[in-house]
């Protein structure tokens, strides 16, 4: 019974590892597709925002949740 609960735990922990490091991929590469644009749009930009802010949304949770990626 109490083994389901780590184990529960331990998969969304992963599952939030996993969140975060997509989340950064996405935030980098839109990033630099902004940095290299010639004329970049109000529409690139709110999606460079969206990003960033959703991956430090993630890096705070897993803050709060003491959530080590190297454990």
């Amino acid at each position: 019974m109490f083994n389901r609960k780590k184990k529960k735990k331990r998969q969304e922990e992963e599952r939030l590892i996993e969140n975060i490091r997509d989340a950064h991929e996405e935030w980098r590469k839109l990033d630099r597709l902004m940095q290299q644009s010639i004329d970049p749009s109000e529409e690139g930009y709110r999606q460079l925002t969206v990003a960033k802010a959703k991956y430090f949304y993630l890096l705070r949770e897993a803050r709060i949740r003491n959530i080590n990626a190297h454990s």
